[in-house]
């Protein structure tokens, strides 16, 4: 069973749909990154009061705090979701 459908390449319309343009726009990202990484470990992160954990975990501080956060966020989901969730009518119901 064959179909001919006309498939025509749709035109970019927008600023973020140009390939070369998301492309160059990544690899900014990628390099202002990079920089940002080297001038931590170059300049450092010294702090007149460092927070005590900051002192002990030092670098991996914030990254294992983000993973536990979004961590948590996960797990919390499901309840909030039977918390929060409406019927499809509820703005019709009166």
């Amino acid at each position: 069973m064959s179909h001919d459908h006309d498939h025509a390449v749709k035109e970019p319309i927008g600023w973020m749909d140009k390939p070369d343009f998301v492309k160059r726009l990544f690899l900014f990202f990628y390099v202002l990154c990079g920089l940002l990484i080297v001038a931590e470990l170059v300049l450092g992160t010294e702090t007149a009061h460092p927070h005590p954990m900051e002192e002990r975990v030092r670098f991996f501080l914030y990254p294992l705090y983000g993973f536990a956060s979004f961590w948590f966020l996960v797990l919390i989901a499901k309840p909030m979701r039977k918390l929060l969730i409406r019927s499809e009518d509820y703005y019709d119901a009166e």
